[in-house]
């Protein structure tokens, strides 16, 4: 089995953490790693050359925002499985291609997921998304799996389609809202951490970015043809912060995964 893994990135330095995690995986199958810069104009360029001999495909140009730079590594992408790694984040461990390629290997799965945990720069986890079970129900209460923990067959792409980018902030959502929900794929939910992600992105940036990014949450039911979904917009960010209750029971990350260039 073939594994495509696809970063955006955009002057972003920490992209070689995300890459580096990358590489380090410990797994038996086909790797090939996408990396799709917007036009980065700092130090990634030079960065991203070091990692020249273990990328597959490197798009450099610009862009129309991060969903639109994801769809372009899913058509590049020629893997069974495709994962998605922004720059900021990286797995939790070596062995989450393992874990997750194995939940595939059941030809009927269309897609896994697991649990993140939020991680600040001095490795401390301040976050920490238990996604559970995917459930019905449970969307119209304003759940959703974290998606940089989110796998998906290729075919299963090539039949429902990407990244919707009239969602410049939800995108993500409505994207796991369509295929999960309205298409009803078959679904695995890994019962372990697959990702540490930093802090921060878009959809929190400011108070407005957080109300688009909710508007757009409830927009994704009406663009899918779906009843509910009229109190996503509140249910959705109140999950969030139940995720963040214990902060200080979490553990700290402290290791690092090894360099590989």
């Amino acid at each position: 089995m073939k594994i495509s893994i696809v970063t955006p990135v955009l002057n972003d330095t920490r992209v070689a953490r995300a890459l580096d995690s990358v590489l380090a995986q410990r797994h038996r199958h086909t790797l090939e790693l996408i990396v799709v810069d917007g036009g980065s104009t700092d130090g990634t360029p030079a960065i991203l050359d070091r990692y020249r001999n273990r990328i597959a495909a490197l798009i450099s140009e610009p862009d129309d925002g991060i969903f639109d730079g994801m769809n372009k590594g899913i058509r590049r992408a020629t893997g069974d499985v495709v994962g998605i790694l922004c720059a900021d984040d990286r797995y939790s461990d070596q062995f989450v291609f393992r874990d997750v390629l194995r939940a595939f290997e059941d030809a009927a799965v269309e897609a896994c997921y697991g649990d993140q945990t939020y991680v600040n720069e001095q490795g401390r986890t301040v976050r920490h998304w238990r996604a559970g079970a995917p459930s019905r129900a449970a969307w119209h209460a304003g759940w959703m799996p974290p998606h940089p923990t989110f796998f998906v067959r290729r075919r299963t792409y090539q039949e429902y389609g990407g990244f919707d980018t009239r969602f410049p902030i939800a995108a993500d959502y409505e994207l796991m809202l369509r295929l999960l929900f309205r298409h009803r794929i078959r679904t695995v939910h890994l019962d372990r951490v697959l990702v540490h992600m930093a802090p921060g992105g878009t959809s929190t940036a400011s108070a407005a970015a957080i109300l688009q990014g909710n508007r757009e949450a409830f927009l994704a039911w009406r663009s899918n043809g779906l009843r509910g979904g009229w109190f996503v917009p509140v249910l959705k960010p109140a999950r969030k912060l139940l995720q963040l209750a214990r902060p200080r029971l979490l553990p700290s990350v402290s290791a690092e995964l090894p360099h590989t260039t």
